[in-house]
Parts: structure tokens; C-alpha cells; sequence
């Protein structure tokens, strides 16, 4: 009984709310999202054709908010936000590829697996995990591009939103970006 109460007991938490981050620091995340996710729609548009965004995948938002707005964070860092969509990436398509008639099963297997391999590699970064699951998910746009989907739009995205959090996040004196590269 006493190891139930420890179990319900886990989930009160420990710690409080963080504070209020700046309006300078929200500007700032605010300034680098806008930049990220319109670059690569601009790469879209210039690449695929003027109608959709399919370069721009779902994931990419969640990764702005870790890299543009806490950009100090272990999961915001280059290595996890290039290393872990790419992988993701890879393993979704494979999944997809392998277990197409079972899509469920795919889905499953390609989030689970992604994780595991992004712990195994050091490049966690929560957003992957939805970038495996879109691979499978994703309909017959994402599904056409096979393989491709890992370098474009997948691995050329993430590229460009490093490269614009490189460049916005080292504007202002108090941010600093990345913490490692490697």
C-alpha cells in the first residue's frame, strides 16, 4: 500500500511555476519564430511552387519555441534540433515504408523508436518525435517523397532554423546561442 502512496504521491510535483520571462526576452523569441518558420515557407515557395506549405512540417513549430524561445535549453542545441529531426525523420519514413498496410503500428514504432535512437545519440529534441509520426501520418504529399522527406523538407528546415537562431538569438546581450555545438 505505502508503494501506491509513494506512486500518487510522484505526481503533486516539486517545485513551482517559473517567473515571468522579460518583454525583451519575449520580443526576442517572438523576433526569431517569425524569421524561422518564414524562411523556410520562403524556401517553399522558391522551390516547390506558390500554393501550400508542405516544406514547412508541424514539428518545426514546436522546434521554434524550444530554439528561439528557450534557447539555453540541453533540447534547444544545434546538435539535438539537426540530429534529432533528421533521424526522426529517417525512422519515420522507414517505418512508414515497412508497415504501410498497418499504419497504426507505424506510428507507434516510428515515435517510440525515434526516441530511443535520439537518446541513444545524444540529439533528444521532443519535436522529432512528431516529425517521425508526420512521416507516417502525413498524407500523400509527405508519403511521395520517400526518402526525400529526410533532406527536404526535413533536414534543409531545421538547417535554416539554426542558422536563423545563430543569428537572432545572438542579437541581444542577454541571450547567447548555441551552449555546444557538439
Amino acid at each position: 500500500m505505502n508503494k501506491v502512496r509513494e506512486y500518487f504521491c510522484k505526481m503533486k510535483g516539486t517545485g513551482q511555476c517559473p517567473p515571468r520571462v522579460s518583454t525583451s526576452e519575449i520580443f526576442w523569441s517572438w523576433l526569431g519564430a517569425f524569421v524561422g518558420i518564414i524562411a523556410v515557407g520562403l524556401l517553399h515557395y522558391r522551390l516547390v511552387d506558390g500554393t501550400g506549405l508542405l516544406l514547412i512540417v508541424g514539428s518545426f513549430g514546436a522546434s521554434a519555441v524550444l530554439i528561439y524561445g528557450a534557447p539555453a535549453g540541453p533540447l534547444s542545441q544545434p546538435r539535438n534540433l539537426v540530429g534529432g529531426h533528421v533521424l526522426s525523420a529517417l525512422i519515420g519514413v522507414v517505418c512508414y515504408q515497412l508497415l504501410t498496410p498497418h499504419l497504426w503500428l507505424a506510428a507507434a514504432l516510428a515515435v517510440a523508436t525515434a526516441i530511443a535512437l535520439m537518446h541513444l545519440t545524444r540529439t533528444l529534441h521532443p519535436p522529432g518525435g512528431a516529425t517521425a509520426l508526420i512521416a507516417v501520418i502525413g498524407g500523400p504529399e509527405i508519403h511521395d517523397l520517400g526518402y526525400w522527406y529526410i533532406l527536404l523538407p526535413v533536414g534543409s528546415g531545421a538547417l535554416i532554423m539554426l542558422l536563423v537562431a545563430v543569428l537572432i538569438n545572438n542579437i541581444p546581450a542577454s541571450r547567447r546561442y548555441p551552449a555546444f555545438w557538439v
